[in-house]
């Protein structure tokens, strides 16, 4: 399996904390030099360790909004 390469261009905020110090994170992250899309995903203290997440375009992003 080729190694996934990302980049967090800006850290927009924490949305929740785990006892374990992991937290849930919307990022806007470049994913293998890609442009950049806005990202949901658990992710360790040192951000070496990530899980399962949702990536979302602009587009996207705006609907979600619309619709929340």
């Amino acid at each position: 399996m080729s190694e996934i390469k990302y980049e967090i261009i800006e850290k927009l905020g924490i949305l929740s904390e785990s006892t374990k110090g992991w937290t849930k994170e919307l990022n806007l992250i470049s994913w293998n030099g890609s442009t950049p899309k806005y990202d949901i995903r658990d992710w360790s203290p040192d951000h070496e360790k990530m899980g399962k997440g949702i990536t979302l375009t602009d587009e996207e992003a705006k609907k979600l909004k619309e619709l929340l």
